[in-house]
């Protein structure tokens, strides 16, 4: 009971915040105007993930003074490297830093986790298990929350998308960690289901509001830790963790590589990703989204499955995913030279 009430909070809270940031009476009335390398068509508030931000922490606190979370050095941590990010990300909204400035907001976010311990000595693959050097393993996890936090922001970039792989990715996360005996973790993962799907009532298409820069990055940021903690803890492997969330991490890596490829400055904002050229290539916002959530549901189911299997099938699983991206980048780029 106590905990959904938690929960409630988490999500009234931040209904309520983004239907008061979407009035232009409101201080964080910040308009996303469409451009070149948006998909949107008409202005939009972008300040729904100061919405999440201030529910999802006051949450966790509500959670920690009755007794349902650990105040633990994690959570704390991990609740200052959330708050900078957004600090930081709504300053964006309303400033456009530079890419240097936000960079170094990343860096220092990510040595918090680096400070709350969740460095690991050894990388656990599906029957193997790899030690890696305490430098290696240093500079890998700082890449790593680097990368996810600027990943989530990169496929912000649609109606419902964003929203979609957290709700799906943090709820497969919460019942993982339910599933291996600590409720903490699967509750502080739930609230942000809880306070983004409060978001998502106004995000979905057509989207009355956007995450914005205050958001998406913290959202990236959470995924990565609660990955790291989860490895850590021995609630499961990294890679698990890494297979719920490729839908995001696939698209926006091999995007990525082909900008480098292509000799791009790959900080500057595009509409390149595997999603941007569909809807680009005919799709409709809905059917895009509709076709993303499947996966990052497939993808989701495929990583409870797998931990109950051996490792000689897990390699399988992985294995199938790899054809299943391949075939994605296929049909795109098919789909693309017929609308040409």
């Amino acid at each position: 009971m106590t905990e959904g009430l938690i929960l409630l909070l988490a999500f009234l809270l931040t209904a309520l915040l983004c239907w008061r940031f979407s009035s232009p009476e409101s201080l964080f009335h910040v308009l996303d105007h469409p451009g070149d390398r948006s998909l949107h068509h008409t202005a939009t508030p972008r300040s729904g993930g100061i919405a999440i931000v201030i529910a999802t922490l006051l949450a966790w606190i509500m959670a920690v003074a009755l007794g349902r979370l650990p105040g633990n050095e994690f959570l704390l941590w991990l609740a200052a490297g959330v708050l900078l990010l957004a600090v930081v990300g709504g300053i964006d909204d309303r400033r456009d830093l530079s890419p240097l400035k936000r960079l170094l907001a990343q860096l220092l976010a990510a040595f918090f986790l680096l400070a709350a311990d969740l460095v690991p000595d050894s990388l656990l693959l599906p029957g193997r298990n790899l030690v890696l050097p305490c430098y290696l393993a240093f500079v890998l996890v700082l890449l790593f929350i680097l990368w996810m936090t600027n990943l989530y922001n990169f496929m912000d970039g649609m109606d419902g998308f964003a929203g979609g792989m957290t709700i799906i990715g943090f709820g497969t996360m919460a019942w993982l960690g339910w599933r291996a005996a600590d409720p903490g973790f699967a509750l502080a993962a739930l609230v942000v289901v809880a306070a983004v799907a409060g978001f998502l009532l106004f995000n979905f298409p057509p989207a009355r509001i956007f995450m914005g820069d205050a958001g998406a990055p913290v959202l990236g940021y959470l995924a990565a830790a609660f990955m790291l903690q989860a490895d850590r803890e021995g609630l499961f492997p990294l890679w698990v963790g890494l297979l719920i969330f490729s839908p995001f991490i696939v698209d926006a890596t091999y995007t990525l590589l082909r900008r480098l490829l292509a000799g791009k400055k790959i900080w500057q904002a595009h509409r390149e990703h595997v999603y941007q050229r569909l809807v680009q290539s005919g799709w409709s916002h809905r059917r895009t989204v509709a076709w993303a959530y499947l996966l990052m549901l497939g993808a989701a189911i495929s990583s409870i499955v797998a931990l109950k299997l051996n490792p000689q099938v897990q390699w399988v699983i992985l294995a199938g995913w790899i054809g299943i991206y391949l075939a994605i980048f296929l049909f795109t780029a098919h789909k693309e030279k017929q609308d040409s």
